[in-house]
């Protein structure tokens, strides 16, 4: 038995039948690679107010041989061909009202950049799956043609995003058939996205891409507002990066490499961390939450005078952050995979809030990446063309030797970074197993207050009071992100703030 063997196979994603198409694929013989892009489609279908194969993402991979390669599929700036005069994006914003705090995101025609994930998909299944395309894609095409039920989170979510969704007729002929908009209980079609993915096994990403679908969306795009082109769409190419390492008490995580500055953050918040020993904390006591808002803060800061990675920071920066530390003491989801065999892949995905427009006669709405404030540090539109847009998204593994202990990721626009930093403290300071690590409660800095979910007591929550400005939310929320974790023993958590799920399959 190899060193990173697992016993079983394990998943853990955002939605049951996101997670049961993964299990059908391992038990049919497939490796956790042809089980991610398996659990990607069927997401697009299961969880469309999170994901599409109009948006971005990646997916971080890591072979039973040791082998660890990031896969980056996320989103382009749009715009080639086009002169200056013409970039002037139409843009819809849209106030998304979380149950404890707002946040103003843009839709519209001029939200959309270049779309990754079909190619994405495609190209990590020819570069590491085993089973034949066709099988990968029977469970998504299964869920879009017989329908979805919807469930309470993403009832929840398709609300929040109503005027994204039924922005279009094409959106509205989804998501509010008869004039009913779906909610619990309903049953969500998309036949259309079942009839395009039966193309794929022979016709592969060259329409959608290159075709004449390329050509009508780009016709769509110049008379609506938008800055995709045909140039666009045909020079999209997947990006292979080697994974950014960052050791922290023993432990070695593989996450998200510049230029997205995701994972470069998550590893600057966990060098900050070692400013104190953590473990000697009691969870959720003052001065624990008071490391970690003070952490946050530090991160904040440090971005916002530039700072994006380690190397950037440099030591004595980094000295003096830790110092300071010591003192001060979307829509987006997630899939991790491990197999029986050692291979684990980290993914994820996001369509943003969505554009509000689909592609005719694919059922697929496309992201609306380019009207996202995160994304975008200097300003709307300040990039030039073809170049890949930064990220929060972080799918990471966390390594203890040749071992893969962690496969994790998560959701969450802002929250991605000090969700999956209070998870990985939470297994490695506090010896948390996956569930109760996924399932405590959380906190984030949102540059002006501690967001705070209910679980912590009183007591540590009026000291941090006393020295910030804090908002106790009460409920849990999928505002403070959706980790979802597999251990090297198939054991997982689906984060139940985002509907998650997870299950061991035994591939013995």
């Amino acid at each position: 038995m190899m060193q990173n063997q697992v016993l079983g196979g394990g998943v853990a994603s955002g939605h049951p039948d996101t997670t049961a198409a993964a299990c059908d694929i391992l038990r049919a013989g497939g490796n956790a690679f042809d089980a991610a892009v398996a659990a990607g489609f069927a997401a697009a279908v299961t969880e469309p107010a999170l994901t599409s194969l109009g948006g971005g993402g990646f997916l971080l991979a890591r072979t039973a041989q040791g082998r660890a390669l990031l896969f980056d599929f996320f989103v382009d700036t749009p715009g080639q061909g086009l002169q200056l005069s013409q970039l002037e994006p139409h843009f819809l914003p849209v106030t998304v009202r979380f149950p404890g705090s707002e946040q103003i995101f843009n839709a519209g025609m001029g939200s959309v950049a270049v779309p990754g994930v079909l190619r994405g998909y495609l190209h990590v299944h020819r570069r590491l799956g085993r089973l034949p395309l066709r099988e990968v894609l029977a469970p998504a095409i299964a869920l879009a043609r017989n329908g979805v039920t919807i469930n309470a989170k993403q009832s929840y979510l398709l609300d929040l995003l109503t005027p994204i969704m039924t922005l279009t007729a094409a959106g509205r002929a989804l998501f509010q058939p008869n004039g009913h908009y779906l909610g619990e209980g309903d049953i969500y079609h998309n036949p259309e996205l079942a009839a395009f993915l039966e193309t794929l096994p022979f016709e592969g990403e060259r329409e959608f891409y290159e075709g004449e679908l390329a050509r009508r969306l780009a016709r769509d795009m110049r008379e609506g507002g938008g800055l995709l082109t045909e140039i666009d769409l045909a020079a999209y190419r997947v990006i292979e990066r080697e994974p950014l390492p960052v050791d922290y008490r023993g432990c070695r995580l593989l996450t998200n490499p510049p230029p997205s500055f995701g994972g470069s953050l998550i590893a600057l918040s966990l060098r900050l961390l070692e400013a104190r020993q953590v473990a000697e904390l009691d969870f959720g006591s003052p001065a624990h939450l008071a490391l970690l808002v003070a952490v946050m803060q530090e991160v904040d800061r440090r971005r916002a005078e530039g700072y994006l990675s380690l190397a950037d920071l440099g030591g004595g920066g980094l000295s003096e952050s830790m110092e300071r530390v010591r003192t001060a003491s979307g829509g987006t989801t997630h899939i991790s995979v491990c197999d029986a065999e050692g291979n684990a892949a980290s993914m994820t995905t996001s369509n943003g809030e969505g554009s509000g427009y689909c592609v005719p006669g694919t059922g697929i709405m496309l992201n609306n990446m380019m009207g996202e404030d995160d994304l975008h540090p200097d300003g709307f539109h300040a990039s030039p063309s073809g170049v890949r847009v930064s990220s929060m998204m972080a799918p990471s593994l966390l390594l203890e030797g040749d071992r893969v202990r962690l496969t994790l990721g998560s959701g969450g626009s802002k929250r991605i970074r000090t969700a999956l930093l209070q998870v990985i403290s939470n297994v490695v300071d506090f010896a948390m197993s996956p569930r109760a690590a996924v399932e405590s409660p959380r906190l984030h800095w949102d540059g002006q207050c501690i967001q705070v979910e209910p679980g912590f007591a009183e007591t540590a929550l009026t000291e941090l009071a006393a020295r910030w400005p804090l908002n106790q939310w009460s409920v849990p929320d999928l505002y403070f992100g959706g980790a979802h974790v597999v251990a090297s023993d198939g054991q997982g958590a689906g984060d139940p703030r985002r509907g998650g799920h997870a299950a061991v399959i035994d591939q013995t």
